[in-house]
């Protein structure tokens, strides 16, 4: 059988086609599963109990550095340190268009840090495919000043997976340290 450049053209023109609109609605589905800025301000702000200007502000240098998020968690946690510190967390990973996945985290650090806070922390989650790609150690530097009440945000990288925290909180906490933060669905005291 011989394909006849008119049959030819006309295969090539619907695989084009074809080709355009999933790669079309591909992308309209994974937008769809983002969060706009308005939508997190609107989340934090019911999460925090208020928007302060830092959280606004911390949310739209969130935005410019990374984009739309794909997830955030909603959470709490607790940590001291004395040159090395500890932190242990619990939250829940919520999706647009998925079930709500239990989350907690420990983690050791090191560095010129002193003190002990206690924290509500907001995370915007990029890049996650499968709620299990969260359960992993993300590495990350942070820095805070905590005296009675402040504000922290850093970000953390492992793989594809970026985390943007942003804790608010009671305590009496400075410095900075290095160190990594174990995701985990059960809860451990093992910060490693």
């Amino acid at each position: 059988m011989l394909i006849r450049p008119k049959n030819l053209l006309q295969a090539l023109t619907g695989a084009i086609i074809f080709g355009w609109l999933f790669t079309a609605t591909f992308s309209y589905a994974q937008e769809n599963d983002k969060y706009s800025q308005d939508e997190i301000l609107n989340r934090a702000s019911d999460f925090f109990g208020s928007a302060s200007a830092g959280i606004a502000k911390g949310i739209e240098k969130i935005f410019s550095d990374l984009g739309n998020p794909n997830g955030i968690i909603e959470g709490e946690e607790f940590g001291g340190a004395f040159f090395v510190g500890l932190r242990y967390g619990k939250g829940i990973l919520k999706r647009k268009k998925s079930k709500n996945y239990p989350v907690y985290w420990q983690g050791p650090s090191v560095g010129f840090d002193f003190g002990g806070n206690a924290s509500k922390v907001f995370t915007l989650v990029y890049h996650l495919r499968n709620p299990g790609d969260i359960y992993r150690r993300f590495p990350g530097i942070d820095g805070s000043f905590y005296y009675v009440a402040g504000i922290g945000l850093n970000y953390q990288q492992a793989g594809n997976v970026t985390l943007a925290p942003i804790r608010t909180g009671i305590g009496v906490r400075a410095g900075a340290n290095v160190g990594y933060l174990h995701y985990s669905q059960e809860h451990s005291w093992l910060p490693f």
